[in-house]
């Protein structure tokens, strides 16, 4: 066991954060700890961090135990280094020792001393053990399966936006390999392809992991148990976030029929105790059953879960068949082209996610199709289109001084005051927060704010950049209810693969400056991506097989002809003999070019072998399934394949054709 939290209490204030909790941290857990938003799940991860003190009950960690938290209280550190040396401060001890190393290896241009020699290599030794000659490789490494370029390495930290500066922390987190490494919403800074290389790296860490997310995906593949502070108490679930739901269902059952139960016989036995008070010869039994009752540990009943408030999207108008056409679209950012050439068509009814890398041009796209991007080529709007776009800049368009229910009252949907509070209910507004003044709110209460502006929008025509970004999971179900009765079309952002999974019917990525559909779920994408990594190994594999049966093939035909070609020279040799003795030059002339074309045939054979050991390392890497979760490596080494297949197929061309000429020279 690494960490005990044993009949734990904790509060703020007069508010109990948890009361008498227990859960014990064990190697090799993967937990994702879960709950409603407020309930306190980052507050537990601070009192498990030392950072607070229970009221009640203790937390007992192993000695010498190293934790590691991720959480955003990290934006705070400021560094003008590269964020190469910022990841590589979590070898603190190696980067110590090489200092060290430094300073001896200086000294040791004036002294050859026996006692700063063996200093030298008592160091260098413990540099050794700590790995510290390839602590610059494990950081780029790693930074670059975060969604880093190589070129990025060297700029520095300071000069990266937020979301950057936490894939750089996080790297560093990673990097220090602590025994319980704690995840605060990891993955609300990363982009598809780093949460997929989190995900690879994760399931093999040797430490315990405990992750507190609002991305069921992520949980789904990443954890073995679930716990969640709800009513005060840690409650435990073996399993992933599927297999939780399961679980809890089936507990909410259990304990609505023993509530039920109690319950009918509560009053069975208070209709015992009115009856039969008043009557000398029961009185003492009436009396024994209410002293009982006032015992009796009762089952509380099943709350009605989370809310089940529908959100309704209204659209004003139907729009014509076609929404939006881009006809040879390009648009660039200085070097950096987003688009060439492209075009696409979205039509009524299309549900579209827009995937891919960060830095690939998706809001960017988003922009260009609401036409308020500037670009090169052309952008037909539809018939009776009435769009609405949310990203983080429409944020700009809220009225500070207002407060949050006036700001949607003033928009002028004809919705009532009751429609509003239930609606900002269901992005996380209770109560009084309605009256809360938008300049007070939070970038995230804002950006919800600026979501529920959306929906009641009347837009028959939805660009939904990154929604879910603020949302807890509650939210985000409901969201997705609402999209799936939505009568309009949009088009969406997200990294959520849960979200986009439930809510998309066409999937766009932006290839080489060209948009691709594919026409399908995003479940289906990711089959259909499976597949084509598959068949690109079993035609690697044709391939080799093809190739070294050729080989075989020519190598026996060549000692054939070999053998031949020994019996006729032996015949010619007297030939040869009588022709030098008649002087005949057009025969030195042939030994020459048959020396020349022997030359060239060993190289084109010593070629071949090149490339095809090559071939054979390539296809090692692409065989690796490593190697598919680092889409840039992956991509590299097909284009490498790619290449290597052409030279091989031309080799090969040159190969025969010079086997068929020394043939008929040696003829």
């Amino acid at each position: 066991m690494l960490i005990a939290l044993q009949d734990v209490t904790f509060e703020f204030g007069a508010r109990a954060i948890v009361e008498n909790a227990s859960w014990h941290i064990v190697p090799g857990d993967r937990v994702g700890l879960i709950g409603m938003n407020g309930t306190g799940k980052s507050t537990i991860l601070r009192v498990i961090n030392g950072e607070y003190t229970v009221s009640k009950g203790s937390v007992n960690k192993i000695k010498n135990l190293s934790l590691g938290f991720f959480n955003q209280d990290l934006l705070s550190f400021e560094s003008d280094e590269p964020i190469l040396n910022v990841g590589m401060t979590a070898f603190a001890e190696a980067l110590r020792l090489e200092k060290e190393l430094e300073r001896i290896t200086k000294q040791l241009e004036t002294d050859e001393g026996e006692a700063l020699l063996m200093e030298y290599a008592d160091k260098l030794h413990e540099f050794e053990v700590l790995d510290g000659y390839n602590m610059r490789h494990k950081t780029a490494q790693v930074l670059e399966g975060l969604g880093f370029s190589t070129a990025d390495l060297e700029r520095p930290y300071s000069q990266f936006s937020g979301g950057w500066r936490m894939r750089v922390l996080l790297a560093k987190l990673i990097l220090q390999q602590p025994d319980v490494l704690m995840l605060d919403e990891p993955t609300n800074h990363l982009d598809l392809p780093s949460i997929e290389w989190l995900e690879k790296y994760l399931s093999s860490y040797n430490g315990a992991v405990i992750i507190v997310s609002h991305d069921r995906y992520f949980l789904d593949r990443m954890v073995n148990k679930i716990v969640e502070l709800y009513q005060q108490q840690l409650h435990h679930y073996a399993g992933n976030y599927e297999d939780y739901e399961v679980e809890k269902e089936l507990r909410r059952e259990m304990q609505q029929s023993a509530y039920e139960n109690q319950q009918d016989y509560i009053r069975q036995q208070e209709r015992f105790i009115e009856r039969f008070k008043a009557k000398a010869s029961k009185a003492a039994q009436a009396q024994s059953i209410a002293k009982r009752l006032d015992k009796l540990e009762r089952v509380e009943q099943v709350d009605g879960g989370p809310s089940k408030i529908r959100i309704n999207f209204t659209p004003d108008k139907v729009p014509g068949k076609i929404i939006t056409t881009l006809n040879n679209v390009t648009k660039r950012f200085g070097k950096l082209t987003i688009l060439d050439n492209a075009s696409a068509e979205i039509n009524r009814g299309d549900k579209i996610a827009l995937i891919g890398a960060n830095g690939k041009g998706k809001s960017t796209l988003l922009r260009v199709i609401a036409g308020s991007e500037q670009m090169e080529g052309e952008r037909i709007g539809g018939h009776n289109v009435v769009p609405s776009f949310y990203a983080q800049h429409q944020l700009e368009s809220l009225d500070m001084n207002s407060e949050i229910l006036d700001e949607l009252k003033n928009f002028g949907s004809g919705r009532s005051e009751v429609e509003l509070r239930s609606l900002l209910g269901c992005f996380l507004f209770t109560g009084d927060d309605v009256y809360k003044k938008i300049k007070i709110l939070s970038g995230g209460e804002k950006a919800r704010v600026a979501l529920a502006k959306t929906i009641i929008s009347q837009a028959n025509f939805l660009l939904l950049d990154e929604p879910t970004n603020h949302l807890d999971m509650n939210s985000v179900q409901m969201l997705i209810d609402a999209l799936a009765q939505y009568d309009g079309t949009y088009v969406l952002v997200s990294h959520d693969r849960y979200f986009v999974s439930q809510t998309a019917n066409k999937i766009w990525e932006i290839v080489d400056g060209e948009i691709k559909e594919f026409k399908g779920t995003y479940t289906e994408w990711e089959e259909f991506k499976k597949r084509q990594v598959e068949n690109a190994k079993q035609l690697a594999s044709a391939d080799k097989v093809s190739n070294d049966s050729k080989k075989k093939e020519i190598k026996t035909e060549r000692s054939a002809s070999s053998n031949s070609n020994n019996n006729t020279n032996n015949n010619k040799t007297s030939n040869n003999s009588n022709s030098q003795q008649k002087n005949i030059p057009i025969d030195k002339d042939k030994q020459k070019e048959l020396q020349k074309h022997k030359r060239q045939f060993q190289q084109l054979e010593e070629q071949l072998a090149r490339l095809n050991e090559k071939k054979t390392a390539l296809e090692t890497s692409m065989n690796d399934p490593e190697t598919y979760s680092d889409k840039k490596r992956f991509q590299q080494l097909e284009s490498e394949y790619a290449q290597l297949g052409k030279e091989l197929k031309q080799v090969n061309e040159e190969y025969e054709k010079a086997f068929e000429k020394l043939m008929e020279l040696e003829g």
